[in-house]
């Protein structure tokens, strides 16, 4: 749900991004008015990362939640989209809120050829599919 627009504090927009791995999951998120995203935690992928996740979403409480979505070069399916899925399909149901696909594409590899290797490089690949999603959703806005 949308928090209540007024004049201090305009409509406020913030969305979580994940980035899904079978060893660590990396969440960003977005600032109030959804144009900016900041890595926020990597989380273990263990039987308590719904949990967890849960946890972020809670504390932030964003209007959305936004995906990667992990293909090979010729644009199939990566084997861990169907983890990736169940992931998906249990954190609406928990959350109750829309899940958005990005295209994700090396991000990780990204992310260490921007800041180097470090403890919160899954949080900033998160952050790189998050703000690419918040990119077109501005544009889209004609922002």
């Amino acid at each position: 749900m949308k928090k209540k627009a007024s004049p201090k504090n305009p409509q406020i927009e913030k969305y979580i991004g994940v980035d899904y791995g079978s060893k660590r999951v990396g969440v960003a998120i977005s600032d109030d008015h959804a144009r900016l995203a900041f890595p926020q935690a990597v989380i273990k992928n263990s039987p308590g990362l719904i949990k967890e996740v849960m946890r972020l979403i809670k504390e932030s409480k964003p209007i959305g939640i936004v995906i990667g979505e992990s293909r090979t070069f010729s644009g199939n399916m990566n084997p861990i989209m169907k983890d990736v899925i169940i992931f998906a399909d249990d954190i609406k149901k928990a959350s109750k809120l829309p899940i958005f696909f990005e295209p994700e594409f090396l991000t990780s590899h990204q992310a260490t050829h921007i800041q180097g290797a470090h403890d919160m490089l899954d949080a900033s690949a998160a952050a790189i599919i998050l703000q690419s999603f918040l990119d077109k959703e501005m544009h889209k806005k004609g922002i």
